[in-house]
């Protein structure tokens, strides 16, 4: 249970596009991940919010975000009322899992709700938490991260009117324990992680190529269902819908047919694994007189690279997202460029819970989560990006980066790389 106290490092190995695997396959990798995480992770987690009873409660069709994260493989979604209890013994050193349910959850839980004793599920609740005597109850209530508020309304009253005044006054958030759970990445994850990224990295690359699209045929439409067919293909989804979009030298050319001269700009992600990819690159398609992408695009896009590590140089445990923010925002204005930062945690929500670095409309700070300070072994989508008077183009050229990366507490790496050279695609 203390390896996960340490900060790990991992070298990413980045070859050869990785194959999705089986969907038995998944789910017996799935499994195997969520073990490792309740019985070595979950531990330190509870330790360090030093709460030792956590209750989430959820109902089918109305799911706990959090709850997804638990469900084994086999489970789509939660069943009927799903109550899940984890009590840490701290002096023991032991974390204790129980379903107070009608059946167990997966291999890892075990049904504790003796219908015959109590017939009522409330009751059965607070029996357990009778025996069990915590000091604290965390449930999932939180102004700040909508991941970490899953408890609803009609739940809540449920569960506090089972409770005695005792134990009702143990009753806190566990906002702190729900945000760790969230945001901490293992090293079971990830090893898999990279795979996610190069299978994202490759169905771009294909689709910013002239494989997919014809300069003068080819829409903005049909390259974005192209990336939704890939998916589906193989046997992949995502968590958001992509986007395509043009930049021209002449403003006025409106239409979406990909033509020679275009800067375009892909939003695109998958979820693999129970992770969430979310990238954003760029591409050129070249003019009939041009050979390699203009001098001057491609220097804008290095500059954005510059960019992208003034952010990530801010990098440090204890730092809030603000001060984060605040510093690379400096840093990178003092060097010429023109910013704009809003980055995000990632894991198992592509917007994931975590420290926030930025949003699009609040450059000067994000209340609530980005006070949230950085912790080691997370994961976040270094998404930003900055705009540039060219030559020959009618207003700013902007340059939107978004790649995912590792924050292991001392270092920052990119899971499988980031863009450095905008994507070449031939006129004809």
């Amino acid at each position: 249970m203390r390896k996960y106290l340490l900060i790990f490092t991992l070298h990413f190995f980045i070859g050869a596009t990785a194959q999705v695997k089986t969907l038995r396959e998944q789910a017996s990798i799935v499994n195997e991940v969520l073990a490792d995480r309740f019985n070595n992770l979950l531990p330190t987690l509870m330790d360090r919010a030093n709460l030792d009873c956590w209750v989430l409660i959820t109902r089918e069709y109305n799911e706990d975000p959090i709850i997804r994260t638990m469900l084994p493989a086999e489970w789509i979604a939660a069943r009927r009322r799903t109550i899940l209890v984890f009590y840490r013994n701290k002096e023991k050193n032991t974390i204790e899992k129980y379903a107070v349910a009608r059946y167990p959850v997966g291999t890892e839980i075990a049904a504790a709700w003796d219908v015959a004793a109590f017939p009522n599920q409330w009751d059965a609740l607070t029996a357990l938490l009778k025996k069990l005597n915590p000091h604290k109850i965390g449930i999932n209530t939180s102004a700040d991260y909508g991941h970490a508020d899953g408890l609803d309304h009609t739940e809540y009253l449920e569960f506090m009117n089972a409770l005695n005044t005792t134990e009702q006054a143990k009753v806190v958030s566990a906002e702190p324990l729900a945000v760790s759970w969230l945001e901490t990445r293992t090293e079971k994850e990830m090893k898999l992680y990279p795979s996610l990224l190069q299978i994202t990295h490759a169905i771009i690359k294909e689709g910013f190529s002239n494989k997919v699209i014809k300069p003068n045929v080819t829409t903005t439409q049909d390259l974005v269902w192209w990336f939704r067919q890939q998916l589906s293909d193989k046997g992949l989804i995502t968590w958001f819908h992509p986007s395509i979009e043009i930049q021209r030298r002449v403003t006025n050319e409106k239409d979406d047919v990909i033509r020679p001269g275009d800067f375009l700009h892909v939003d695109f992600g998958i979820t693999y694994l129970r992770l969430n990819s979310d990238v954003q690159e760029q591409a050129y398609v070249l003019l009939p007189s041009e050979k390699t992408v203009p001098e001057n695009l491609q220097a804008a896009f290095t500059t954005t690279n510059k960019l992208q590590d003034f952010l990530t140089n801010e990098f440090a445990v204890g730092k809030s997202g603000n001060e984060i923010l605040k510093q690379a925002l400096t840093k990178s204005k003092a060097a010429g460029i023109n910013p704009s930062i809003y980055t995000h945690p990632i894991g198992f929500h592509g917007h994931a819970a975590g420290t926030t670095i930025g949003m699009w409309d609040m450059q000067n700070g994000v209340p609530g989560s980005g006070d949230y300070t950085m912790k080691a072994n997370t994961c976040y989508s270094i998404e930003l990006n900055a705009t540039h008077t060219l030559a020959g183009w009618d207003k700013p050229v902007r340059v939107a980066l978004e790649q995912n990366g590792f924050f292991n507490g001392s270092r920052f790496d990119y899971i499988d790389g980031r863009q450095t050279k905008i994507h070449a695609i031939q006129s004809k």
